[in-house]
């Protein structure tokens, strides 16, 4: 079919574009197109696919192979029933690092993995077995029984910045070696993934499309080096994609390797950036920046120590610390049983407190302690807290096997009361109102009295075992 273009006006603009003007454009964009490819050409080979079989006990719910590779219904089929589940199938992606067969992927691809099949680029199949695991960091290492494999080359996670190119290669919903590519649209992400309310990684964030399978495969960057380890998809095509960074998947893939147990020092202290709860910054008049600790865990390190609950720490060595990541990471660099020196604000003074690192447990303990009945004698309602409380007998004291004899403890807490908005629990044992010591509840009342609930009235907890606080605010 012919087309008729109307000729332009004499003199007119015209928007055709010159061929001299155009080629070194399209030269910009071939060498683009050939750098992209070629970074597909030199890591997949690297890349492998993991098949991941577990026992079914029928508690898993439905995944995403089947939302997206499930088969029309069969009337005639039977279900199956709970003795015959079959065993669960999953894929995920990892990447060679050494040559006799060593590979990291991601902790939660390997986890309870009965049988792990490997498939290489070359089509070759190997049985796998798992090294080791850290699931703090969500990284695992498993081997293969070959020699001579094809590995990937590392690049520097520190040195990555926002906005350079970033590309993903895995196998999402089983189609194998997929390759997409964006950005690296953040840094420092971190809180994504918490492990007893301990956060280990700054994430990279891409929006390279990482999608179900896509985990434990490597983020690289334009020359094909390594700069993550893919994973914790944030919801389907979001454009929202993490990786952890591979500095530290080097780090402890290597302790992996070695055979070393992962340890982490630990303080035991749950913290806060001073300012992130605004109903409690009037409270701090005279510091601007620092990390609240908002609970001491029963028996960790720091409750060893003269730390308290509401201390605001500064610094960690002499090293300013003005954020809960800040901190985290410095006392990440320390080593278990390591004298640390923390610099506090305790009400308007500053002070030195040392600190011995323990190490971080795999699950951080709670007591369950039995249940305190509300209808004992002298109990009073402190009305418009929402709180009612009573003596601490020493009876009450050994029944319920506290560590602490001074104070009042609370029998309950009404609905949606100023009590319970600041997560004041039954059992609580109030030690000390706005720093003052609590012997009773004639003593509580007294202080709760003198105190300005407009300002804010804190209260030092002990719960069962843990030491934390609250602020009591009228009208919050």
């Amino acid at each position: 079919m012919t087309t008729a273009f109307a000729a332009a006006p004499e003199g007119a603009a015209t928007a055709t574009i010159p061929p001299a003007a155009a080629e070194p454009g399209k030269d910009v964009v071939h060498a683009l197109n050939n750098a992209f490819a070629k970074v597909f050409e030199s890591v997949a080979p690297s890349v492998v696919i993991i098949e991941v079989t577990k026992k079914n006990d029928g508690s898993e719910g439905l995944n995403f192979d089947d939302l997206f590779f499930q088969g029309q219904p069969d009337d005639n089929s039977q279900r199956r029933a709970p003795r015959n589940l079959q065993p669960i199938q999953s894929e995920g992606s990892g990447f060679l690092v050494r040559p006799d067969g060593y590979i990291f992927t991601n902790f939660h691809v390997v986890e309870g993995a009965d049988r792990v099949q490997v498939k290489l680029k070359d089509g070759r199949e190997f049985p796998a077995k798992v090294v080791g695991t850290d699931e703090k960091t969500d990284i695992a290492v498993i081997k293969i029984d070959a020699a001579n494999l094809p590995v990937v080359q590392m690049g520097d996670s520190d040195a990555v910045r926002v906005g350079q190119f970033a590309f993903a290669i895995g196998a999402p919903f089983k189609l194998d070696y997929t390759f997409t590519y964006g950005v690296v649209s953040g840094k420092g992400r971190s809180k994504l993934f918490t492990s007893g309310g301990y956060s280990i990684s700054d994430y990279l964030q891409t929006d390279a499309s990482i999608n179900p399978g896509n985990s434990g495969g490597p983020l690289c960057d334009i020359d094909g080096r390594v700069i993550g380890m893919n994973t914790l998809i944030n919801g389907l095509n979001r454009g929202l994609g993490f990786a952890i960074p591979i500095n530290l998947a080097k780090e402890i893939g290597a302790e992996l390797i070695a055979g070393h147990k992962i340890v982490r020092p630990w303080l035991g202290i749950r913290i806060e950036t001073l300012g992130d709860d605004s109903s409690i910054r009037d409270l701090f008049k005279g510091i601007e920046k620092g990390v609240v600790v908002r609970t001491i865990e029963a028996d960790a390190p720091a409750y060893k120590s003269d730390l308290r609950p509401f201390d605001v720490i500064t610094q960690v060595d002499g090293t300013a610390v003005e954020t809960d990541s800040q901190l985290q990471h410095e006392i990440l660099k320390k080593k278990v049983g390591q004298d640390v020196e923390l610099t506090v604000w305790r009400k308007g003074q500053t002070m030195k407190v040392p600190v011995k690192t323990g190490e971080l447990p795999n699950e951080i303990a709670r007591a369950s302690n039995e249940p305190i009945k509300p209808a004992q004698p002298k109990q009073e309602d402190v009305g418009k807290f929402g709180l009612q409380v009573q003596d601490l007998t020493k009876e009450v004291a050994e029944r319920l096997h506290l560590g602490v004899q001074q104070g009042v403890i609370v029998t309950d807490v009404s609905d949606n009361s100023i009590a319970a908005q600041q997560n004041i629990q039954r059992e609580d044992i109030i030690t000390e109102v706005d720093g003052k010591p609590v012997n009773n509840v004639a003593s509580f009342r007294e202080a709760l009295t003198k105190a300005d609930p407009k300002r804010g009235v804190l209260l030092y907890l002990d719960r069962k075992g843990s030491k934390t606080f609250a602020v009591l605010k009228a009208g919050s």
